[in-house]
């Protein structure tokens, strides 16, 4: 039980390093962004045809996509929040 404690904490250590850290926050914002704009170039001309199939795949992809999309988002929401907090500081 202890080691899923450990992998807990040792995550929300390295949220934290990342969400507190300017120019690490923006380099993940870029990797989910790039990740968001591959999944939906896959889902419109990659596999467009298997998704016409069925009616579930084609929810549930374009679903995750928009969670995906919701998540990036917030990230960027996050970050704009977080600048003006770091900059307010400052003075």
């Amino acid at each position: 039980m202890s080691d899923h404690r450990s992998d807990w904490q040792s995550s929300k250590g390295l949220a934290k390093g990342i969400l507190h850290d300017r120019t690490s926050r923006r380099k993940a914002m870029a990797r989910s962004l790039a990740l968001l704009l591959a999944v939906f170039a896959i889902g419109l001309w990659g596999i467009d045809d298997w998704l016409a199939k069925d009616v579930w795949r084609f929810i549930v992809w374009w679903g995750v996509c928009g969670l995906l999309a919701i998540f990036v988002v917030a990230f960027a929401l996050y970050d704009v929040m977080r600048v003006l907090r770091e900059e307010r500081e400052r003075f």
